[in-house]
């Protein structure tokens, strides 16, 4: 008779159980970046708004109850009377600037709430400069003892050119020795140069087929080279361009790790033709409180600190500002006419459509061309983001009686005068 048991069922569902509370921590921790890093710290040092440290010992009872309601409405709170909701306007001046997060839902209200009355310790550097994400320097530096590629290069040339000549002394000495054996007279021996030239004296038909298949790709090259060239006849504005930059800035960590989106850095891709380059009030904004990174500790920080002259000691601006001289990386020339927000807003454009993936690069580069032939493409396959925009009902009307009873045609932005000249060049 089977002897039914009850273990590997508590097992199981005890894992489920802390599976699921480690996937709560991880959405905890996300919503508090996504939502309330910009204001907040973990610690006890006041940035917009006050320290989150102990909080949970401030907080009236039950205090995950308390916070969740603050979190989605606090002036709801404020307005039912709660005396320590009125205590925190007061001690704010008689003004409460926090935002509401009515979009959170139960879950994840709790689930930020127990990130922030217990958040997970931080991975501490190991004595030797690295942590879990490796060491404190970039991965991209020269790691010491690594052989140059040059003389790899080098060395795997001259190694051939001796297995050539050992080839060729051995395949001359066996010719003699069948010559012999045949009586017939010894093989002249022949420097490299001779022997090529011989080869191509008794296969000239062959060589003069290679010497035209070789013309027409060298001339392609060029042709493809020479129509591929950047809008700027310069190697900086290049696909692959990657300056190393004055403050080491990683888009992974910041884009990618913590989902900040791009807009809230480059802050006017919706309002202007420039996407914009941050100011450093806005890198001061987390880094007021972030005052170690995970990969490069406090120095590159310390440079944002140098810039806006902030004192972390203090807390103060009171040293000297010095700009940052961040280095533009993509560049078009100024007879050539690019509106960020045309493309962002109206064209419904995503970022890394033309800079790529931004959010897995440690460093950015130019991932795309920018050359005419690649805008010309783009606007050739592109459809018009028509549906829910007003401005374009008029047209779409128009444009579905003009391509009316052809079949599979898209409404590109070609179609709509995309690739005009005066569009682009005025």
């Amino acid at each position: 008779m089977s002897h039914f048991s009850l273990k590997p069922f508590i097992s199981a569902v005890f894992l489920l159980f802390a599976f699921s509370i480690n996937l709560k921590a991880q959405d905890g921790a996300k919503i508090f970046k996504q939502n309330c890093a910009v204001c907040h710290s973990l610690t006890d040092q006041k940035l917009t708004g006050p320290g989150l440290l102990g909080v949970a010992g401030r907080v009236p009872k039950p205090e995950t109850e308390w916070l969740s309601k603050w979190i989605k409405n606090n002036n709801k709170v404020i307005a039912s009377g709660d005396a320590y909701a009125k205590s925190l306007v007061a001690n704010n001046g008689g003004v409460d600037g926090m935002s509401e997060f009515e979009y959170l839902t139960d879950d994840e209200l709790k689930s930020v709430v127990a990130y922030i009355i217990a958040p997970p310790a931080e991975v501490k550097p190991s004595a030797s400069g690295s942590g879990e994400g490796g060491t404190t320097e970039e991965k991209t530096e020269e790691v010491k003892g690594a052989i140059d590629p040059l003389y790899l290069l080098l060395g795997s040339i001259v190694l051939l050119a001796i297995i050539v000549g050992a080839l060729r002394s051995v395949r001359h000495s066996l010719a003699n020795s069948f010559n012999k054996k045949e009586g017939k007279p010894e093989v002249p021996e022949m420097t490299f140069v001779e022997e090529v030239k011989h080869w191509m004296g008794s296969h000239r038909r062959l060589v003069g087929v290679c010497v035209i298949i070789i013309l027409f790709i060298g001339m392609k090259s060029c042709w493809n080279a020479c129509y591929n060239l950047g809008v700027y006849y310069d190697y900086k504005t290049q696909k692959g361009y990657q300056p190393p930059q004055p403050i080491k800035f990683s888009h992974k960590l910041h884009a990618g790790d913590n989902e900040i989106a791009c807009q809230y850095c480059h802050n006017s891709v919706e309002k202007s033709k420039h996407a914009g380059i941050p100011s450093v009030n806005v890198c001061m904004n987390c880094h007021k409180a972030i005052q170690k990174g995970p990969k490069y500790g406090e120095k590159e920080i310390a440079k944002i600190y140098e810039a806006s002259g902030f004192d972390p000691k203090t807390g103060n601006y009171t040293n000297p500002q010095n700009p940052i001289k961040w280095i533009k990386i993509h560049n078009l020339p100024d007879h050539v006419y690019f509106n960020h927000k045309q493309h962002v807003v109206v064209g419904k454009q995503d970022c890394a459509n033309c800079h790529g993936k931004v959010k897995e690069m440690e460093v950015v580069q130019q991932q795309s061309p920018l050359t005419m032939k690649w805008c010309i493409e783009c606007h050739r396959k592109t459809e018009v983001a028509m549906e829910g925009n007003a401005y374009y009902d008029k047209i779409h009307k128009a444009l579905k009686e003009k391509y009316k009873g052809q079949h599979d045609v898209k409404l590109t932005v070609e179609k709509i005068g995309g690739l005009e000249c005066a569009k682009c060049h005025y």
